[in-house]
């Protein structure tokens, strides 16, 4: 059985992210087998927005399907202009949701996480999204 990469995605100041993230690194501190866990933390929904528009998410489909050989190979499975798929896959690398493996003069986007996650709270007091 495939283990699946799950990209966690919160919206706000990371505050209980980071609180998580401190009990967890005291739990293997303490020896406990702990879960890799892949948590992105945005802003604010804006950031949400566009990290799952519908042009991203046809880049981050068309790259786990089709496993193209360069940023260039990816727009055109997409069918749009290369400087704009480039602009997004620079983004989602700076986002780690990609990154890129150098192929030659090339670089290879590669889609880090098999599945994405997203939690946003709607009590307006909750500043990081988050489960208990």
């Amino acid at each position: 059985m495939t283990d699946t990469t799950t990209l966690t995605v919160r919206v706000g100041d990371g505050t209980t992210t980071k609180e998580q993230t401190c009990e967890r690194i005291r739990a293997m501190e303490r020896g406990e087998d702990i879960e890799v866990r892949h948590v992105l933390v945005l802003e604010d929904e804006s950031d949400l927005q566009r990290l799952f528009s519908p042009a991203n998410l046809a880049l981050l489909r068309a790259i786990r399907e089709h496993e193209p050989e360069s940023m260039r190979e990816t727009a055109t499975l997409v069918g749009r202009d290369f400087k704009e798929v480039h602009r997004n896959l620079t983004e989602l690398e700076t986002l780690n949701v990609i990154e890129f493996e150098q192929s030659g003069r090339s670089k290879r986007p590669v889609v880090r996480f098999d599945e994405i996650d997203i939690e946003v709270s709607l009590d307006t007091a909750d500043t990081d999204a988050a489960a208990a």
